[in-house]
């Protein structure tokens, strides 16, 4: 029997759609396209759950569950109110909503939420006399509505917290890159672990983490406790086990992973991170200036998020960037150097031109990731001996350069899609021909709040009281692995094999003996081990 395949869509960063993209190709999905911080795809329940575990890019995996059109928040409220919401819940259920707007006619967000919420908690009243509860947190279904002018799409968030919280980040520093986004830019270099790797300034050791887990090819969510498509009642536990304990793809990382800090609080944070993902024999760390990196390993990739003046605030920011150009041009002969930052004058200061300059987002901060070919000398001379910076070609800068676009959706494309989720026969204008089900109760909109100012002058009244579901689909469970032997969340350190210590012969730092960390007791899922340490 073929399993039924569905629409869905992985959120990530702008800038980072076309590496997402390949992850999910990689993956097997279908009917692959490109949007604007966003790349829909279609596949089966395994691509879903691969998509979450295996996506380095990805921030959340929406399934579109509702396709319509409406012209104002009431009409929302009736189309929503109509919807069969028991294919998804019942009235035990806690719920909760998360709604992105982008539309004149719907101008607010939260009152969107709340008459999304009214509409659904309507409809079970209606039907059974009894009413599922609005959770903020730990919620059993998670939705996302999205509104682009009068389209509306109502998802199911499969994620549950954002992916780029793997959940090895014990502690962090004053401001942290973003998972999602440090894979990101790792993935865009081109390094898969052929090289070393060196972040100089690596903070709470984001970069070194995930440069480790592409290098070994560690799936990111295998430090994750709970993703949200557990909770929902098609879960299909067995297969996820099945994938989760796929360790078949992982590889051996015959180089190194070196990071540093000048500040000794944040290295001793990044190595706390570095032992807590399990991947503390793949990285060295360091305390030391930029400035005090002589020697060096075997030429390979350099990473850097450095201060932007933002919320790290140096003294002398000219200095700083004038510091690791010099740094970047006297030491590191022979490397390639990525650096993100701001555009902005100071990020001129390195003095070095860059061969590829790629827009990115870091947060709501517009940045670029620059990448320096490092070599000995004088331009000329470097060229003479034939030399080449790997300079794009013109054509090439210009779609580095250009901002992504999402693909805009006809009227008549969008009416098709609404017709797959069986909304074709409702009406895009207010007051349209529609029908709704025999079993609904007359609405009073007098009741209820009628426009915005009035949403804004009165709180929900289901924020007080906490609802706590007595039936819910699955309750307390626990997985089960094959030969009936429990697969329990309360579960061992991941253990993968020791790799061979590597050498540095001087060259590269070291981390002092004395400088001990007792690994913590870490939660993690048990992994099956393999058959030949199973048959022993």
């Amino acid at each position: 029997m073929t399993e039924q395949k569905f629409q869905m869509v992985a959120k990530t960063f702008q800038g980072l759609e076309d590496v997402l993209r390949d992850e999910l190709i990689s993956l097997g999905a279908e009917n692959v396209e490109m949007g604007r911080r966003m790349v829909s795809f279609e596949g089966d329940l395994e691509t879903m759950y691969r998509a979450n575990l295996c996506c380095r890019t990805a921030l959340r995996i929406l399934k579109p569950i509702e396709k319509f059109t409406a012209s104002d928040p009431d009409e929302l409220y009736d189309i929503v109110r109509d919807i069969e919401w028991e294919k998804y819940m019942t009235p035990q259920t806690t719920f909760s909503i998360d709604s992105t707007v982008n539309s004149d006619e719907f101008s607010h967000s939260k009152y969107v939420t709340y008459r999304v919420k009214d509409g659904i908690v309507d409809h079970f009243r209606d039907k059974y006399g009894e009413r599922p509860s609005i959770r903020v947190a730990g919620a059993d279904l998670m939705l996302n509505v999205h509104i682009f002018e009068d389209r509306i799409t109502i998802s199911l968030d499969s994620s549950g917290e954002p992916l780029s919280k793997r959940g090895y980040r014990v502690e962090q520093t004053a401001a942290p890159i973003n998972e999602v986004l440090a894979a990101g830019i790792i993935m865009k270099t081109g390094w898969r672990g052929e090289s070393n790797f060196v972040d100089p300034m690596c903070g709470s050791g984001t970069f070194l983490i995930e440069a480790a887990l592409i290098a070994a090819n560690i799936n990111p969510g295998i430090f994750r406790q709970q993703f949200a498509f557990e909770k929902w009642h098609d879960f299909d536990k067995e297969l996820f086990e099945e994938i989760y304990n796929d360790d078949s793809a992982e590889k051996e990382f015959a180089c190194k992973i070196y990071g540093g800090d000048m500040d000794a609080e944040a290295v001793a944070i990044a190595r706390k991170n570095v032992r807590e993902a399990k991947v503390d024999d793949m990285v060295e760390i360091t305390c030391r200036q930029m400035s005090e990196w002589t020697e060096n390993p075997e030429p390979g990739i350099i990473v850097m998020n450095p201060p932007y003046g933002e919320r790290l605030k140096p003294d002398d920011l000219t200095a700083l960037y004038k510091g690791i150009g010099t740094a970047l041009k006297k030491n590191f002969s022979g490397w390639n150097a990525w650096i993100i930052g701001p555009d902005k004058e100071e990020f001129g200061n390195i003095g070095l031109k860059p061969t590829i300059k790629i827009p990115l987002l870091n947060g709501s901060l517009e940045c670029s990731l620059r990448e320096y070919v490092l070599f000995d000398g004088r331009y000329d001379s470097f060229r003479a001996e034939g030399g080449s910076l790997g300079k794009l070609s013109d054509e090439e800068a210009e779609e580095q350069r250009r901002p992504r676009k999402m693909k805009h959706i006809s009227d008549d494309d969008w009416k098709k899609e609404t017709k797959k989720f069986g909304h074709n026969d409702r009406k895009p204008t207010k007051g349209g021909d529609r029908k709704f089900s025999k079993d609904r109760k007359p609405f009073d909109r007098d009741k209820r709040f009628s426009d915005h100012k009035a949403f804004e002058e009165n709180s929900f009244d289901d924020r007080k009281p906490i609802f706590e579901a007595k039936d819910r689909f699955h309750g307390e469970r626990k997985f089960e692995k094959s030969g009936n032997k429990p697969f329990d969340r309360d579960r061992k350190p991941y253990e993968r094999k020791p790799r061979p210590a590597v050498e540095t012969s001087g060259k590269g730092p070291s981390i002092p003996e004395s400088d001990t960390y007792r690994f913590s007791e870490y939660k993690l899922r048990s992994r099956r081990k393999p058959a030949a340490e199973t048959d022993e």
